[in-house]
């Protein structure tokens, strides 16, 4: 790294720069390299050791049977939204077209989400957390209210969150005691899902990165893709395919010898800062698998993630409706508002019509999923939806803008990007 930097302090120090008109770029450039290099030695310097001593995972207790399905939130729930809600239009909102551009998200921006304590909400309260039940419907609630102010951004403050999960839900005892305490902390480490890999009909039930058993662990060869704030990140819940076996889960930190990340921005998303994540002979120790290698671990991992989804495609969704409404009141063609033209009207309205869809099936599989329900079949439906209408509302918006939804100076056309990415990304956010 310390190469590396030298060898960028010396390139902007060349009076070419000027004579070519790169001095600004350039020094842009050094400056990002300089802030994520410094990052990711801080980030491998931190050890994460056990702080308490627990004889058996802790684990909230299921929400009790509702009996009919009511969407009213209750008094915590409204209190958790509204702050999010607001935190979201004053933060990341305004953030988004910056981080969208540099494909990080601004500096201080996530240690400011981190002091919303959203790591806390799904952790027991013996563990340092405000959790006593399933908190699913609060997760996805807050991740719908996130991907309102930008999904992208969203995808950065809510990856942590979904380790903390795994760890809840999964983990055992010493994995627990182990990480769990530094997500109710001050300093919240960056940590992500890696589940997502480079493959042509990519499944996450058939990862090509491999797992092989040793004398003392686990050895792991692969490579992940889209991994959110993959360089700065502390932890992972890396994915693969263990011998004999099949799927499985494993905890990796980000100073293990063999682990190594580059950049990686795309299409959409691109506040979340995603990167590759590539494993060479990386070795752990036997308590690195979690939840036993069992295989309904990383199948409900992944169903919890694609529940985790379908709210962030409802925020976003949520965010192109209220964006696309006031502009055809307001647009005049042919001396009246747009709004009047029976083919603009029926496209706004098919809009609200299918985001109202996408919402209540995603509430309903997050309902049963808080009581212990069976809700395979509801969170397919849910995923379905907000892949599929999801994509289908973000290209109305940019069609009901005309030209303008073609720039950047409105963000349409940035949230169709991103609700594409519903239909094709797994892991990275739980709900």
């Amino acid at each position: 790294m310390g190469l590396g930097l030298a060898a960028l302090n010396r390139i902007a120090g060349s009076t070419l720069l000027d004579r070519a008109g790169l001095r600004r770029p350039v020094e842009n450039v050094v400056a990002t390299a300089t802030r994520q290099g410094f990052r990711a030695a801080g980030a491998a310097q931190r050890t994460f050791k056990a702080t308490t001593r627990l004889t058996r995972p802790a684990r909230p207790a299921p929400a009790p049977e509702a009996g009919l399905f009511d969407l009213t939130p209750t008094d915590e729930q409204r209190m958790i939204v509204e702050a999010v809600t607001e935190f979201a239009a004053e933060q990341l909102r305004p953030a988004a077209a910056e981080a969208d551009t540099t494909s990080a998200p601004p500096d201080g921006l996530l240690d400011r989400a981190a002091e919303l304590g959203l790591t806390v909400v799904g952790v027991p309260e013996e563990l340092g957390g405000v959790s006593t039940e399933r908190s699913t419907v609060t997760n996805a609630l807050v991740a719908e209210s996130l991907a309102h102010g930008d999904m992208g951004l969203a995808v950065a403050v809510l990856a942590p969150s979904a380790v903390a999960n795994v760890l809840v839900r999964h983990g055992d005892a010493h994995q627990q005691a182990t990480y769990l305490p530094s997500f109710t902390g001050e300093d919240v480490p960056a940590a992500a899902l890696a589940l997502q890999e480079r493959a042509p009909l990519f499944d996450v039930f058939r990862p090509r990165t491999r797992a092989r058993r040793t004398p003392d662990g686990y050895t792991l060869d692969g490579e992940k893709n889209l991994v959110p704030r993959a360089g700065q990140a502390e932890l992972f819940v890396v994915s693969a395919d263990l011998e004999g076996r099949g799927p499985a889960l494993f905890l990796v930190e980000s100073g293990t010898s063999g682990l190594s990340v580059e950049a990686e921005p795309a299409m959409g998303l691109r506040g979340a800062a995603t990167g590759k994540l590539l494993l060479d002979d990386v070795r752990l120790p036997a308590g690195a698998l979690v939840g036993g290698g069992k295989p309904d671990t990383i199948a409900e991992v992944v169903r919890s993630s694609r529940l985790g989804w379908a709210a962030l495609a409802c925020g976003s969704g949520k965010a192109v409706l209220d964006y696309v409404v006031p502009y055809v009141n307001e647009r005049q063609a042919f001396g009246e508002p747009v709004s009047h033209r029976q083919g603009v009207a029926f496209q706004v309205a098919d809009i609200g019509i299918e985001l109202e869809g996408m919402r209540l099936t995603m509430l309903r599989a997050a309902s049963r999923a808080d009581q212990d329900l069976p809700h395979a079949r509801e969170v397919a439906l849910a995923r379905t939806l907000a892949a599929e209408k999801g994509m289908r509302i973000g290209s109305a918006g940019v069609q009901l803008l005309g030209g303008h939804g073609f720039i950047t100076e409105h963000p349409v056309e940035r949230w169709y990007r991103d609700l594409r990415a519903v239909a094709v990304m797994e892991g990275v956010v739980s709900a």
